[in-house]
């Protein structure tokens, strides 16, 4: 845009209609985070219902999932929110501070490590077929972000329990099924247990159609990257801040960071934890609300993970 062309927006007002529209768009948006994740919500009584559709790996990648685990908490320094090491199979300062809290034998220190414990959830490519919420979102291609309790349900889809259930791969276009996700209120928490594999059908009827849904899909990869995680030694002085152990600068969180969409979260704001900035932490040595450290006790591993790391 030349200048001249600025100048002449100024006198016509459009600039100043654009901004308006831009603010409205982050107004309105469900999450304002990343705009590749499809985030269910819930109706006005309470309860969520969307059609979705597992999509195959995308071009070049093998499996169509990619697995994450995070830790998320708040500390007298501010807030830890980072990707952990033992994602990629490396040591996490996290998990083993966690695991001389552990060692310890004291309940209080235990009580520590079920709130810091680490987090897993899943991203796979969706095909949003009904969204009844949001129906502009239908017939797009999102990552979704998901818990254990659903992806316990793709493989049980994958691998049934009964000799009269047929197995179904519901990452296949032709001969997988779409899923109903339906989400409840239970004792404040959002329940999953009703969601199920419609039957066995194609996604479309159409190949062309379906090679151009499969060519809008993320790279899975691209969650689990190197670029996706800090050394060791980045994230122990994040932690030796965060405990209040060592001074260390400020840093700005960006609220993409401190959104947590797992299931099985207290459903007050999708279960996302609180956004803050951990400068205004520091600076006004505010506390600020601690999000819902209560998870379900399908999710992730139930304390399973620490007491293996306490025997080793």
């Amino acid at each position: 845009m030349s200048f001249a062309s600025l100048k002449k927006q100024s006198n016509l007002g459009s600039l100043t209609a654009k901004l308006v529209k831009e603010v409205e768009k982050v107004n309105n948006s469900s999450g304002g985070g990343d705009e590749r994740l499809w985030k269910p919500e819930l109706d006005k009584s309470g309860n969520g219902f969307a059609v979705i559709r597992f999509l195959p790996a995308p071009d070049k990648e093998e499996i169509p999932w990619a697995k994450l685990y995070t830790h998320a908490f708040q500390g007298p320094g501010g807030w830890y929110i980072e990707n952990s090491l033992t994602t990629v199979g490396g040591k996490d300062p996290v998990s083993d501070y966690n695991r001389e809290l552990w060692n310890s034998g004291n309940e209080s220190d235990k009580d520590v490590v079920r709130k810091q414990k680490r987090k897993l959830s899943y991203y796979s490519n969706i095909y949003v077929v009904k969204d009844p919420t949001n129906p502009q979102n239908e017939g797009k291609v999102f990552l979704f972000k998901y818990g254990k309790k659903i992806f316990d349900k793709v493989m049980e889809a994958m691998q049934p329990e009964f000799e009269d259930e047929s197995p179904i791969n519901p990452f296949d276009f032709w001969q997988g099924a779409n899923f109903k996700l339906k989400i409840v209120k239970k004792d404040g928490f959002w329940n999953y247990d009703k969601s199920e594999f419609d039957s066995v059908s194609p996604l479309l009827d159409d190949d062309d159609a379906l090679e151009a849904i499969w060519k809008k899909e993320y790279s899975l990869a691209a969650v689990t990257a190197a670029d996706q995680f800090k050394s060791y030694e980045d994230l122990e002085r994040r932690l030796k801040y965060v405990l209040g152990k060592k001074p260390a600068q400020s840093r700005f969180i960006p609220d993409s960071e401190l959104e947590d969409e797992s299931e099985g979260y207290n459903v007050d704001g999708h279960g996302d934890v609180h956004k803050v900035r951990a400068e205004e932490a520091v600076n006004k040595a505010v506390s600020t609300p601690t999000p819902s450290t209560t998870v379900d006790k399908d999710e992730d591993d139930a304390l399973s993970y620490f007491q293996k790391l306490a025997e080793s």
